[in-house]
């Protein structure tokens, strides 16, 4: 067995599209719409779905946003360079929710940011 996918549902898959895509350097892997249940589907990852885990954009026609609840934690991404990704981010329009810095009882350099719809996405220092 393997992780195939990560589903999250969005309400504007132009801006998810942009931020997963353009901010974080993600590739569009395949994109559809489902007229008849009124959906699109995309996923969007690092790599080819047969070799990595991508992430799945669950966009209903009929809803704008949705409220995250409180089980919902983040999606991880590992990166070389915290600081400058950061900034890259910053200056492409994203919001980074926390600076980069130790975690909290730990060594390990981590940041936050969050998506158009207001998921978090953390940032790994050194796993890139």
């Amino acid at each position: 067995m393997r992780l195939l996918h990560t589903m999250l549902r969005v309400g504007n898959l132009e801006k998810s599209l942009a931020f997963y895509c353009e901010v974080l350097g993600m590739k569009l892997l395949r994109q559809k719409d489902y007229p008849g249940g009124k959906f699109t589907l995309a996923f969007v990852g690092y790599g080819a779905e047969a070799d990595h885990t991508v992430l799945e954009l669950t966009h209903n026609w009929d809803t704008d946003g949705y409220e995250l609840g409180n089980g919902y934690g983040h999606i991880a991404l590992g990166v070389d360079d915290i600081y400058a990704t950061c900034e890259a981010i910053r200056q492409q329009g994203g919001k980074v929710t926390r600076e980069p810095g130790p975690m909290k009882h730990g060594t390990t350099v981590i940041a936050f940011v969050e998506d158009p719809d207001g998921y978090k996405v953390e940032l790994i220092e050194g796993r890139g």
